[in-house]
């Protein structure tokens, strides 16, 4: 098993950010690494979508946890294993949110993540971030 776990703190309302994050479909017009995402149904533990990342292949997954406004997570099947990720905001005083990210990967792909997408993944998840903050902030 790898996993990666990455926090920052941005500004923000976390009722903001909620609906920026749950509208899947958008996630390309904010997003630097998304190119195609999206869901088939409501944001809710159980829906299916489907997302691919710039330079990477398409992939599926389910959503597996919500607590809303809070944490989401979802995974995705690799060969002989699976991709899991979860995303926590956490509301702070003065207009702050904590954003944790964890991704953990099983399987024998673990070595090729590791040394190839992992270490791109945890600097790219702070351009990730800072684009959120960007697109929350035009929501409120």
């Amino acid at each position: 098993m790898y996993e990666i776990t990455t926090e920052t703190v941005i500004g923000g309302d976390s009722t903001a950010l909620w609906r920026v994050v749950t509208d899947v479909a958008r996630w390309p017009e904010w997003d630097p690494h998304e190119d195609v995402a999206r869901l088939d149904g409501e944001f809710a533990v159980g829906t299916t979508g489907w997302v691919k990342q710039k330079g990477n292949p398409g992939a599926a997954f389910t959503l597996t946890e919500v607590v809303p406004e809070r944490r989401w997570a979802s995974e995705c099947t690799l060969p002989g294993g699976k991709l899991w990720g979860s995303n926590e905001y956490e509301q702070l005083p003065g207009g702050k949110i904590r954003c944790t990210r964890t991704v953990r990967v099983t399987g024998p792909l673990v070595p090729l993540f590791r040394f190839y997408f992992g270490r791109r993944m945890r600097r790219d998840f702070f351009r990730t971030w800072s684009a959120l903050e960007a697109r929350a902030a035009a929501v409120v």
